[in-house]
């Protein structure tokens, strides 16, 4: 990891936080996939455009390890602080765990800030759930009733808030996959301090993601911090952390918090790692090792 570190050091790219938004989506995509895995090939991977139940279309990408045949389904919805990421940054990571759960993957391309600020991307996650509900799902040969939320980093607290819907609705979720997720109001916990700087996410980047996604006042809502929600009765949790992350400590608490309420967790604490390991499979065994136990947990929700 430190290696890994230092060559990001060298290439000596500007910080998000100081580029424009367009410029800093383009460096995004651009480097997202340097350190992951190979595209892994498989039997369909088709690009949609889903009409939301809200009135919006939005682009997908359907991940599917078998080409017939009805297929439990993972929402996945991808990190990058609500400003930044697409379909493409996290093209690798669907197809990889897609392949090794066995499950198909429906990644969504919702709406970004600052252009559609919070909760614009909340109800894209929530619409695509009550799309794959109401039909949609069928029209793509996927079994609504297997179905699991999942995302990494912002998409993980997308996923979180998602599960909190699906509870609240009625609506039938076997797993959330919450890989690195933000789960609190303000980013004041002991690691944020710790790894405020050198560990790839530093402090001034989640600073500007989050000015550019939402209002200081509505920071409280628990649709942007899912840890002030009450969390009885939502869908087993599968926790993704890396230990040297910012994020870590509101992580260890959300799952702490869920298995007070009974939820049952699976938690994986990934040691001498930084934020968006999962993403650096060519570099990192840790980011393969945590993608299998991710395929397990889902293979044991979905295909029981």
């Amino acid at each position: 990891m430190r290696g890994v570190l230092d060559r990001i050091a060298r290439a000596r790219r500007p910080a998000f936080h100081t580029l424009p938004v367009a410029q800093a989506r383009a460096a995004y995509t651009a480097a997202a996939e340097i350190l992951d895995l190979p595209r892994a090939p498989l039997p369909t991977v088709q690009t949609l455009a889903l009409a939301l139940p809200h009135g919006q279309t939005r682009p997908a990408r359907l991940y599917r390890p078998r080409a017939e045949g009805e297929l439990p389904v993972l929402l996945y919805l991808h990190g990058g602080g609500f400003v930044i990421g697409n379909l493409e940054t996290h093209d690798s990571l669907c197809r990889q765990l897609a392949q090794r759960s066995g499950a198909a993957v429906l990644a969504l391309d919702y709406r970004l800030a600052p252009e559609h600020r919070f909760p614009a991307a909340v109800e894209d996650a929530w619409a695509a759930l009550r799309w794959l509900q109401e039909g949609g799902a069928e029209t793509l040969d996927l079994d609504p009733q297997r179905m699991a939320v999942g995302g990494d980093s912002a998409g993980g607290t997308l996923a979180a808030a998602s599960a909190l819907w699906c509870r609240d609705q009625g609506l039938p979720l076997a797993l959330q996959l919450l890989i690195t997720p933000g789960t609190i109001a303000h980013a004041d916990t002991p690691s944020h301090h710790l790894f405020a700087h050198g560990f790839l996410l530093d402090r001034e980047s989640i600073s500007w993601f989050f000015d550019q996604y939402i209002d200081r006042s509505a920071r409280a809502d628990w649709r942007f911090a899912p840890a002030l929600a009450d969390v009885d009765g939502v869908a087993p949790a599968c926790v993704v952390l890396a230990e040297c992350d910012p994020l870590v400590d509101e992580g260890l608490a959300y799952a702490d918090q869920l298995r007070a309420a009974g939820v049952p967790v699976s938690l994986e604490l990934y040691r001498g790692v930084t934020h968006d390991f999962i993403k650096m499979g060519r570099a990192l065994r840790e980011a393969s090792t945590a993608m299998d136990a991710i395929a397990q947990q889902l293979r044991e929700a979905l295909c029981p």
